[in-house]
């Protein structure tokens, strides 16, 4: 178990970092709001080019899997590492090989995820509030934002398979890279 000193040795470090090299966090800030920004502009290039990125994450993964397992034969589970690592490959390779029908493929189940994610968000708030916690307000705000974006998805397909993916991660992309500009001027602010 961590104590409070080691937590705020850790807190104290983690500043510390972020302050040396606060021009490193503002450049990343800067380079994933403009592919946010870029996402947003372009959603279905976006939701092409995040598929076939996932392709060829999932065909490089399974063959370091395969490569790996092969290695390991002699080890326990040699029969499911084996598995999880050629279905990897086979998913890489049916992204890849038809990317524009795996970019509906992809947004079906990302409309699947959030309306999973939004029911189990207002079950959590639900919760919360039998607890009287201050939260649950937001928390049921959140699911039901969660199932509008599945609503949105779902009902809109197939045509919302041109936008879903790209939209979502170049929303994603931007609130990420605003927050590390944000960190690296405050970083920046603190050294001077």
């Amino acid at each position: 178990m961590t104590s409070p000193e080691d937590f705020s040795r850790l807190q104290s470090a983690m500043s510390q970092a972020v302050k040396a090299h606060w021009k490193a966090f503002l450049f990343e800030g800067i380079l994933l709001a403009v592919l946010g920004i870029a996402a947003l502009i372009l959603p279905p290039l976006a939701s092409l080019a995040i598929t076939i990125f996932l392709g060829w994450m999932f065909l490089v993964s399974g063959i370091g899997g395969l490569i790996v397992t092969y290695w390991a034969r002699a080890t326990p589970g040699f029969w499911w590492s084996l598995l999880s690592a050629a279905l990897a490959v086979l998913a890489g390779m049916l992204l890849l090989a038809r990317p524009m029908q795996a970019v509906l493929t992809l947004t079906i189940v990302l409309g699947a995820y959030f309306l999973a994610e939004g029911v189990a968000t207002i079950m959590y708030a639900l919760e919360h509030r039998r607890e009287l916690s201050g939260r649950w307000s937001w928390l049921l705000i959140s699911g039901l934002f969660d199932i509008a974006i599945a609503f949105m998805v779902i009902t809109g397909l197939p045509s919302s398979a041109e936008w879903a993916i790209g939209v979502l991660v170049g929303i994603n992309l931007l609130f990420g890279g605003a927050t590390l500009i944000g960190m690296a001027l405050a970083a920046r602010k603190s050294n001077s």
